[in-house]
């Protein structure tokens, strides 16, 4: 398969050559889930993927605990349903806790899981906290202790969700942690059980979703290897294909693959994406010598749009005297057409990132 045929396999699975008319809900889950590091990039994630999409039809979401955020696939912040989090939690805790025991060696400590587990459920079920609240408890209650390796541990072992605002996007910069237990009025499974997804649903849900994808792609979006084994067992019911590198690449049979010439809209992504962030390699989306330019110091991915289905840029939009600007940097000189293109659906954008400014205008920057 050439990259064109991975690039318009991907976007057409990721919802970026048509917009839906599914829920929100829907596509969160068809999407396994939405990054979500950066506050408003959920909404503008979803306002690039559905037809008509409003922001209040994710903080409606929230608000009713069909959506939550918390620490999810690779141990990042995700929106997440409900439903899914309670089914998907104990298939994570491998990979969560893999990734506690690596972070806790690094800083040398020793944490006793269970204790530490049973006194931050108690502390939480009492009141929410935020981080900061939880780091002082934590040095409190073990003062002899690495805070940021018990910090860890209840990040990594304990169901907690973020509480939403009724204000913004959805989300406040400090926020507050509870037990997802409590807030979701429901036990969620930490361990493998009648009511919880396998890994091999996890497999199949990830190439539904990103698919065609090798098997260092299944690991990168996982956060680790534990999914290997699982690849391997599905092998006889999955298809399987090679990039121009040789690489051999898993699908499920059914899966679509349109060709490498199907035209593609314009697109504008949020910071940390999904579709820039689950595979190894990113060439199927960002050519290598943008990377630098998306993927940026302190793990942070910016904000892009795509031409052709390719990043072809980054965008920010910016408020003064109550105007607000789309300010785009692309990559290079765009043609006409694609330039008219891009300013269309970034006035559109800007629009719904501020929709109460007095005017909106877009601008482009030079590099």
């Amino acid at each position: 398969m050439t990259i064109r045929e991975l690039n318009r396999a991907t976007l057409t699975r990721q919802l970026l050559a048509e917009r839906t008319d599914a829920t929100g809900p829907e596509v969160i889950e068809r999407l396994v889930g939405l990054q979500a590091q950066a506050a408003m990039a959920p909404y503008v994630g979803l306002w690039t993927r559905i037809d008509g999409f409003a922001r209040t039809d994710l903080a409606d979401t929230i608000a009713e605990r069909t959506v939550v955020k918390a620490a999810w696939i690779r141990g990042t912040l995700h929106l997440v349903t409900a439903d899914d989090y309670r089914r998907t939690r104990a298939a994570l805790q491998p990979m969560l806790s893999a990734g506690w025991a690596d972070i806790t060696k690094r800083r040398g400590g020793e944490v006793d899981v269970d204790a530490v587990v049973a006194a931050a459920r108690k502390q939480l079920a009492a009141e929410p906290m935020t981080f900061a609240e939880l780091s002082d408890w934590i040095g409190e209650t073990w003062p002899d202790e690495d805070v940021g390796s018990i910090r860890h541990a209840v990040r990594m072992h304990l169901p907690i969700v973020q509480v939403p605002v009724d204000k913004g996007w959805g989300y406040p910069a400090k926020p507050q942690f509870t037990l997802a237990d409590e807030w979701l009025g429901a036990k969620v499974p930490t361990k493998p059980g009648k009511r919880t997804l396998s890994p091999e649903d996890l497999v199949r849900r990830y190439l539904a979703a990103f698919g065609p994808a090798g098997m260092t792609d299944v690991q990168a979006w996982f956060g680790g290897n534990q999914l290997k084994p699982t690849v391997e067992a599905l092998r006889e019911e999955l298809v399987t294909y090679r990039d121009e590198q040789r690489t051999e690449l898993f699908d499920l049979p059914d899966a679509e693959l349109p060709p490498a010439d199907q035209p593609l809209p314009v697109r504008f992504l949020p910071e940390y994406d999904n579709v820039l962030l689950s595979h190894r390699k990113r060439t199927r989306v960002v050519a290598d010598q943008h990377r630098k330019r998306v993927f940026l110091p302190g793990l942070r991915v910016a904000a892009t749009f795509l031409v052709d289905g390719f990043v072809a840029g980054t965008w920010k939009v910016t408020k003064a005297r109550g105007a607000a600007t789309l300010e785009l940097e692309p990559f290079g000189k765009l043609p006409k057409a694609d330039r008219d293109a891009v300013a269309e659906e970034g006035e559109a954008l800007a629009r719904f990132v501020e929709p109460d400014a007095k005017s909106h205008t877009v601008s482009f920057v030079k590099a």
